[in-house]
Parts: C-alpha cells; sequence; structure tokens
C-alpha cells in the first residue's frame, strides 16, 4: 500500500462491543491429516457452513440459521448419529478457559433440527445437515454478543470425536433493529466491498455517497480505518496500539464519524501497521502477541469496531541480539498475533492483508489459518489462488483486483467479471477520495462494479463530507 506517515497519539483502553457475520459460501478444503488416530478408528469432526471447526459466527435478523456437519475421514461401515444438544456448561468452560464473559443465547430461542441428531450414513463421509436455528426476541440490543453452547455426543456407530469436536460455540448477534449493507443477487449474497480509507485525507463519512438504485443500499460494506500503528516504548518493554491525530479524531468522535456508518449497517475495521520502530505484526513472541491482542480488543470495545486489518510494513525489524518479548520476524509469529486475537474477538472478523507476512499464514497449535482469518484482501490487481494461502478459507472471502483509486490503478470490466465468475465475493477499494482530480473516475470505476457486482445502478450524492478535523 501507499501511506501516510503517521504521529504517534494516545493509547486507547475501556468498554465492550463485540460483531462477526455469516454467509453463504463455498466451502474450503479440509486437511484430515489432523484427524487420525493410530488405532486404525475412524475419526470424525465438525464444520459450519465456511469449513471451520472453530469460531462459527451468526448474525441474523428476525430469524437467522447456521449449519454444522459430522465429515469423517475415512467411508464408514455402518451409520453414525452424534446429538448436539444445549449445555450451559459449555459456555461456562470456554468463558473461563479464555477469560471472556459471553452470555448465552437463551435457549428458548434456538431451534435444532432433527432433535439435534446428525446422520452420517454408512459409505459416506459427510453427513446429514444439523441446522441451528435463532430468532429475535426484537429487544436485544445489536452491539451485544450473545453465544449458543452446545455439546456434542456420539449416540450410535462406530466413530470417535477428537476432544475439540465434543463442543461447539456459537456466536450470535440479534441485528433486527439494524439495517444491513448486505446486497443479494438472484437471493444469494452479492460481493462485499471494502474501503480502506486514507484517515489522513478524508472523512470516512463518504462512503455513505455511494448507494445502488434498486435496493438504495450503501455500495461499501466495510470500511476499514487506515491506519492505527503497533509501536514500542523502551521504557517499559511493551508494544502499544497508538493512534495519531486523525484516527484520534475519528475515533474520539464516534457520534459524528462512525456511527452513522454503523447505523447504515456498515462495519468499521481497525487497521495496524506498523510505524518505523523494532515491533511489527510479525515479530512478537507469543507472550507479547497475547498481551497485545488484549490492547487491540479493548480499543475494539471502546469504540464499537467490528474486525481487525493487519499490514506487514514499515517495521524495522531487528536481525540479531533479538529485544526481549519479540522474534525473528516469520509468518509463524504472525499467524499467532492473529489467532491470540481471534481466541479473545471470535465475533469479530480478522482481515489479512495479502502482503509480506501476512499473505500466507500457517496453522497455529494446530488450527489451520482459514479459520481464523475471516477475508483476505489481495495487494493492488492481485488475484491468485490463496488456497494454499490460508488453508480453510472459503473462496467468496478471497479480495481479488484490489483497487487504488488514489493512484488511478482501477479494476477495468473483464477483471471484475473474473471475481464472479471466480466465485470470489470479496474486493477492496482504496484511497477513495471525492475530493481529488481524478474524482470523475473514481465514480466510473464504482459504477463498473455496482453493474457487475449487483446488475444496478449507481446513485452518487450531490454533496461530500470534508475533512472537518483540524
Amino acid at each position: 500500500m501507499i501511506k501516510l506517515k503517521y504521529q504517534l497519539a494516545a493509547l486507547v483502553l475501556a468498554g465492550s462491543f463485540f460483531t462477526s457475520c455469516s454467509d453463504d459460501v463455498v466451502v474450503g478444503n479440509i486437511n484430515e491429516t489432523n484427524y487420525e488416530i493410530s488405532d486404525g478408528s475412524s475419526v470424525g469432526y465438525i464444520i459450519d457452513s465456511q469449513g471451520k471447526r472453530m469460531f462459527t459466527t451468526l448474525e441474523f435478523r428476525n430469524t437467522g440459521s447456521e449449519t454444522l456437519t459430522l465429515n469423517a475421514n475415512k467411508a464408514l461401515k455402518n451409520n453414525v448419529s452424534v446429538t448436539a444438544a444445549y449445555d450451559q456448561s459449555v459456555l461456562d468452560e470456554y468463558n473461563k478457559k479464555n477469560n471472556s464473559d459471553f452470555k448465552a443465547f437463551p435457549e428458548a430461542d434456538v431451534t435444532l433440527s432433527d432433535g439435534g441428531v446428525i446422520t452420517l450414513t454408512a459409505g459416506q463421509q459427510t453427513s446429514s445437515v444439523l441446522s441451528v436455528t435463532t430468532k429475535s426476541d426484537g429487544k436485544r440490543s445489536y452491539k451485544d454478543t450473545y453465544a449458543i453452547p452446545l455439546r456434542m455426543k456420539v449416540t450410535s456407530g462406530g466413530v470417535k470425536l477428537p476432544v475439540a469436536d465434543q463442543t461447539r460455540v456459537v456466536f450470535v448477534k440479534d441485528l433486527t433493529a439494524l439495517p444491513t449493507a448486505t446486497k443479494y443477487v438472484n437471493g444469494e449474497e452479492g460481493v462485499k466491498v471494502f474501503s480502506c480509507m486514507e484517515v489522513n485525507d478524508c472523512n470516512p463519512l463518504n462512503n455513505l455517497c455511494f448507494t445502488l438504485k434498486g435496493s438504495g443500499k450503501p455500495l461499501v460494506d466495510a470500511v476499514i480505518l487506515f491506519s492505527s500503528n503497533i509501536n514500542y516504548d523502551a521504557a517499559t518493554g511493551r508494544v502499544h496500539l497508538f493512534h495519531n491525530e486523525n484516527c484520534m479524531a475519528i475515533l474520539n468522535n464516534y457520534n459524528k464519524y462512525i456511527k452513522p456508518l454503523k447505523d447504515r449497517g456498515i462495519k468499521v475495521i481497525l487497521s495496524i501497521l506498523g510505524n518505523h520502530d523494532i515491533s511489527g505484526v510479525a515479530n512478537l513472541s507469543d507472550e507479547t502477541a497475547r498481551d497485545f491482542a488484549r490492547e487491540v480488543k479493548a480499543c475494539c470495545d471502546a469504540y464499537n469496531l467490528d474486525g481487525v486489518m493487519l499490514d506487514d510494513e514499515y517495521s524495522n525489524y531487528e536481525g540479531s541480539d533479538i529485544t526481549p518479548g519479540f522474534v525473528s520476524p516469520s509468518r509463524a509469529a504472525c499467524a499467532r498475533l492473529y489467532y491470540e486475537m481471534k481466541k479473545i474477538m471470535p465475533d469479530r472478523w480478522m482481515i489479512a492483508y495479502v502482503y509480506s507476512t501476512t499473505s500466507s499464514l500457517p496453522a497455529v497449535d494446530g488450527v489451520q489459518s482459514g479459520n481464523f482469518i475471516d477475508y483476505a484482501l489481495h495487494d493492488y490487481g492481485g488475484s491468485s489462488d490463496l488456497t494454499n494461502n490460508y488453508p480453510g478459507m472459503p473462496v467468496t472471502h478471497w479480495g481479488l483486483y484490489s483497487q487504488e483509486f488514489g493512484q488511478s490503478r482501477f479494476a477495468d470490466e473483464s477483471e471484475l467479471q473474473d471475481l464472479v465468475k471466480r466465485g470470489s465475493k470479496t474486493h477492496m477499494i482504496f484511497g477513495m477520495n471525492p475530493y481529488l482530480g481524478n474524482a470523475r473516475s473514481q465514480i466510473k470505476s464504482m459504477k463498473r462494479m455496482v453493474k457487475t457486482f449487483y446488475n444496478d445502478e449507481l446513485v452518487v450524492s450531490d454533496t461530500f463530507y470534508p475533512k472537518d478535523w483540524n
């Protein structure tokens, strides 16, 4: 990315807020080598609609549904049944282990299809679908996140469930009172547009100025505030999250700059970037990563932010004589930071900018990166297959052909069509700013996006939002 220099400002802590999302997706490939047992027994594992064994999330309005299936490492000789049951103790165990305080989604508002029974027929490796259906009571705040705790038990047949698959926590947000920015095409969710904003230059409210004629919904689904920083304090020996004066102006004026976006159903994402010292997103020791993850969560809680994007640039990593609390920069260290953030923020999006160490992430503690990375946004113009970069991530969450509006690096119609043809439902624009000299070209690009992604027309506001803070 092309970025401006950042000055340090204040450290931010406090509050509580959570959010996440589930989509109709193409399930990613599952590496079954983790499910082998030495005695030759058949092993089962539970996955959700995105192919994840962990961090299942569900957003809904009025009613919603997530699906779970039982999969086996080899075809079985006999029928197998696994029964899922609502169990408060599962959530108690989760909260204790992760030092969290999620409240249970009321059992009375949860329905498990077929009495919670999942059936895997002899000769098959994938079971029938268990639907976990929720309903709204019309009173819940959209700011709150709840959890559906399930215990999974083999009730017939010869299959073993690993410990990780004997429980499942589904994180739920009831958004009945909140509009949605999600667009639909032929009854299916359309492409999600991420707008990565240069907040040094542009008011994020400009993302409200571009809507679809047919639905009236905003073009942009998520705004990424680019960018806060990771910095090292030599006096304390700790890394900290810092925000320059532009980031602080937006965060500290939540009702003016962030709430209007969220009220339209647009998610707001915290971006974290290196800042010319020894700290970065790819060189934290395990304990330092856990500590920094807690600080990032405090910031997301304080400002009702919906996720985190890491960008591995502008850090002066040490090559030798590594300072305590750090390690040599690596993809493994970067993956660890994402994993630690996802563990304590399972209901928020973790986004990888496909560049440097964030461009390909290994498993952490046996968990494939596609389980703790929700979206991957390609570097400008990038369109390569990301199957091996984030194993388990669905194709729908690959952000292909990203555009850099500030540099007039636009995607043409054929590239946008290729994105749709390949099954991607994720796209990023960077540096959108209606006050730049190429504003007309930016609008033309957005018109192409609307036509190709949604078969609709772009409506442009008569007025825009200037940068009105010092």
